[in-house]
């Protein structure tokens, strides 16, 4: 194996102490051009490169940040995490990911992981089963700043970022309702995550205000994936018959497209909207009606406050919550003019 290159190594061959190399290549002011010239370029002749724990240990900076997603197999957080890096990156800043799986315990481990890593900070978006987020309080303990997005817990004094989610529930039912549909059913999770709740709570304000009613039976709290949108569209259909469903994701709105097809109700017949705008939304016949999250503004804002937060003495010195506004993405699974059948 190849030795690796040290400054002792680049000091030997220039003739010169290893001190005055060290000066050279941190940028030392009593250095002269000619000799730092010299360093950088005997540095580069035998392919040095710094020892970054080291460099680490003595600045008290890694430059890495922790980011804790629910998977990365969604677009939508895919799409954030790309745009925190992209956000940090001309500040030196690389990111290392760590996915729950929708487990409180990967989260508990992955924050350790992090922590024990050294990373100057941590971002993340709690998983489905979160209740208790005390293992996130030795990040705020260590000094080291802690933003939350998406999912979050307003029971940690941490920046967020978040999506106005009562907002984004009522927009996609008072869209379907404006479409003409009358008895509109949502599928969503039953865990009491803050986004998903507040959907819900838009959801039934909607109605209200339409004097509509809200139905128990029109909502069907389980999972969120494919599989339980299958299972929340054979359960309405059998039981409830509604004419329009809400997913509580682009999912699920894939799992309920798929049933209402076996059935032969295929949307826009049954109306269908979810919400995310992840990839395959718009290639998926008919295509999906959806909310979007804005992710890469959510991401952009992440990498923002970051920097905030490090260029000052105390990271929370000023609490901030940042709330994006969610917008609509019309398609044909929520259109009846494209249906056979008109409401």
């Amino acid at each position: 194996m190849k030795k690796k290159t040290t400054i002792y190594d680049i000091a030997n061959a220039l003739n010169i102490t290893v001190s005055t190399v060290s000066r050279a290549l941190s940028g030392f002011p009593a250095i002269s051009d000619t000799t730092r010239k010299a360093v950088v370029d005997m540095a580069k002749k035998l392919n040095y490169s710094p020892n970054k724990l080291a460099s680490a240990l003595k600045s008290g900076k890694t430059y890495i940040i922790g980011v804790i997603v629910p998977s990365v197999e969604a677009h939508f957080f895919a799409s954030i995490i790309h745009c925190i890096e992209d956000g940090l990156k001309d500040s030196g800043y690389r990111v290392i990911i760590y996915q729950s799986n929708e487990t409180v315990e990967n989260e508990i481990n992955g924050v350790k992981t992090l922590l024990e890593a050294q990373v100057d900070g941590i971002m993340a978006s709690l998983s489905l089963e979160t209740k208790d987020v005390s293992h996130f309080a030795e990040i705020i303990e260590q000094n080291k700043p802690l933003i939350l997005f998406d999912r979050v817990n307003t029971g940690l004094n941490v920046p967020t970022i978040t999506l106005d989610d009562f907002k984004a529930g009522y927009m996609a039912t008072k869209h379907l309702i404006d479409k003409g549909y009358k008895k509109i059913a949502f599928v969503t999770t039953a865990h009491q995550v803050k986004i998903f709740t507040d959907r819900l709570e838009g959801y039934k304000a909607a109605l209200a205000d339409q004097k509509l009613p809200v139905i128990t039976d029109h909502m069907i709290l389980g999972g969120l994936s494919i599989k339980d949108g299958h299972f929340g569209a054979g359960e309405l259909m059998r039981n409830h018959k509604p004419d329009a469903i809400i997913a509580g994701d682009d999912f699920t709105a894939l799992g309920l497209i798929q049933k209402l097809k076996e059935i032969g109700a295929t949307p826009p017949e049954i109306g269908v909207i979810g919400f995310a705008n992840e990839a395959f939304s718009a290639y998926i016949t008919p295509s999906l009606s959806t909310i979007d999250q804005h992710a890469s503004q959510m991401g952009k804002e992440c990498a923002n406050m970051f920097l905030k937060m490090i260029g000052q003495k105390n990271p929370y010195s000023k609490i901030e919550h940042v709330i994006l506004n969610p917008s609509i993405i019309e398609r044909e699974s929520t259109d009846p003019s494209t249906s056979s059948i008109q409401l």
